[in-house]
């Protein structure tokens, strides 16, 4: 069957509810071979995925998690995600998981929802690892630390045992520069179902889908960027160039807009002054970061995302006044102190 619904992708013909449902449960199951999976992804992508099959493929995939169990007073707070869907293949160091650890500093309660590195070096498990915040917590556990430190990491495939039977088929498009619906349904797969999140996609023309999508999952408050740099987009707000925005709160419309640097008054800087690599070396330049030691572009790039990010979850009222707080955070040296208290909980 999945050959079937390959050939219909590869005529143009796009998945009903139903073949999306069916779909998913023949990509997770072991007696399908990886390269059967594999060219279905490959077909779905070239006819490009509509709104409609992401949000399917998301709603099976939230009914299939495992769900933590988060108590009330938790489950009450306003609960923040920030994560690039990656596919940029720019290099950048992981300023999502930097914007995460800024935001839970400032007093954010922060679902941080990932995995390991597919398209990248470093990918958010793997640095927060090397940051020794703990990454493999059970459900239970993540759940209380998020109730005790504000911050807690909710590892894929601990919520996803699915996905074990898809990642070889993921790798092999990946391998090819293929990149995969996955790319776009990891941000939106987050078993705690965070009431605010800021993504980042390596398109511009996918901010206003995606927004949709996440609007319809039932989102509070959300924003989609692709910021651009040179004749590239990075999966972030970009301290480089214009960054496309597609936006809502709560049950307003969604909107559209875009930002430029030159609002937020950061140095001038490229592209190469904001490449990572390996986890070893993102980890320490996080530790900077949150330090203050950092002073450089990095530090711009990471404040002015961190300023999105506490504007969507409603810190505060412009993404101006979120980086001033972000800024603050560091400067007071409670973003190095809750680095210090996460890396040392074991909850």
């Amino acid at each position: 069957m999945l050959p079937d619904l390959t050939a219909q992708l590869t005529q143009g013909v796009g998945l009903s509810d139903s073949q999306t449902r069916l779909a998913i449960d023949l990509l997770i199951r072991e007696d399908i071979c990886v390269e059967t999976k594999a060219e279905f992804l490959r077909a779905l992508a070239r006819k490009g995925e509509t709104p409609e099959e992401i949000a399917g493929f998301a709603r099976v995939l939230r009914d299939r998690a495992v769900r933590p169990p988060l108590d009330d007073a938790t489950r009450q707070r306003e609960i923040l995600d920030v994560c690039g869907t990656g596919g940029d293949h720019q290099n950048t160091f992981n300023i999502s998981t930097t914007v995460a650890l800024i935001a839970a500093a400032a007093g954010v309660t922060v679902a941080k929802h990932g995995n390991r590195a597919i398209t990248s070096q470093s990918g958010s498990a793997d640095v927060l690892e090397e940051l020794g915040i703990p990454i493999d917590l059970t459900p239970e556990r993540a759940s209380a630390a998020l109730r005790d430190f504000g911050f807690a990491f909710f590892f894929a495939p601990n919520y996803h045992p699915a996905f074990k039977h898809i990642g070889a088929a993921r790798k092999l498009c990946s391998a090819t520069g293929q990149r995969t619906i996955f790319n776009f349904l990891g941000p939106l797969l987050n078993p705690v179902a965070p009431s605010a999140q800021l993504i980042g996609v390596p398109a511009p023309d996918l901010c206003r889908p995606l927004a949709q999508v996440l609007q319809s999952l039932g989102v509070r408050r959300g924003m989609i960027v692709c910021g651009r740099a040179g004749t590239g987009f990075l999966d972030e707000v970009s301290s480089l160039g214009e960054t496309s925005v597609a936006e809502f709160y709560q049950a307003h419309a969604l909107s559209l807009s875009s930002l430029i640097p030159d609002s937020f008054d950061l140095p001038p800087h490229s592209l190469v002054d904001l490449v990572g690599g390996t986890r070893e070396t993102n980890a320490q330049i996080i530790r900077d970061i949150l330090s203050g030691r950092e002073t450089g572009p990095k530090l711009h790039a990471a404040l002015l995302n961190a300023g999105a990010a506490l504007f969507v979850v409603g810190r505060c009222r412009s993404i101006l006044e979120g980086l001033e707080i972000a800024t603050d955070v560091i400067r007071s040296g409670a973003a190095a102190a809750k680095l210090q208290q996460l890396s040392r909980s074991r909850v």
